[in-house]
């Protein structure tokens, strides 16, 4: 029960924090159940994303697993409720005053501080999911090579880390 509580009051808090989406806080995710509880590894925690990627739907399925993870389907549900309610009921209210607010010059600057901070923010999750995920030099190489083939082609993800999967599988990475 204590888990449980730990994960409401938690993912709450986070759900708080996201600007961005949920995955801007994976470097604070990572931080709790790795980190500060001991609940899973951080292998565990860079495959339970990835997981999450592969998977279609929002970026927010990686609380889920972590939930899950933890403590079994309870914990999947109240992660999931603490990283979707406050921020959902939070958001009703902000739009409400947002859209009162519409030519207001404090709201143009707001929305141009928002980008550069989500941009941060996503740049720190991915620099933590590679030092979960890659062991060895070869693993950087290919995080370094797929970031710039992800950025400069139109090539589906899923291909990457179908390519990704095959060199692993060979134990090239």
């Amino acid at each position: 029960m204590l888990i449980l509580l730990s994960l409401l009051a938690s993912f709450s808090l986070f759900s708080l924090m996201a600007v961005g989406g949920a995955v801007t806080l994976i470097p604070a995710m990572h931080s709790y159940v790795v980190d500060s509880h001991h609940w899973m590894s951080g292998q565990e925690f860079a495959a339970l994303f990835a997981i999450a990627q592969a998977a279609p739907g929002p970026n927010v399925l990686v609380v889920s697993l972590i939930g899950w993870k933890v403590a079994g389907l309870a914990g999947a549900l109240v992660a999931t409720v603490g990283m979707c309610g406050p921020s959902s009921l939070l958001c009703y209210y902000v739009t409400r005053l947002w859209q009162r607010f519409h030519g207001s010059p404090w709201r143009r600057a707001i929305e141009r501080g928002l980008a550069p901070l989500t941009i941060g923010l996503v740049a720190g999750s991915a620099m933590l999911m590679s030092e979960a995920a890659n062991a060895r030099w070869t693993g950087w190489l290919l995080c370094g090579v797929v970031a710039v083939i992800a950025w400069r082609s139109r090539i589906n993800p899923l291909w990457l880390l179908a390519g990704g999967a095959v060199l692993g599988w060979l134990g090239w990475i």
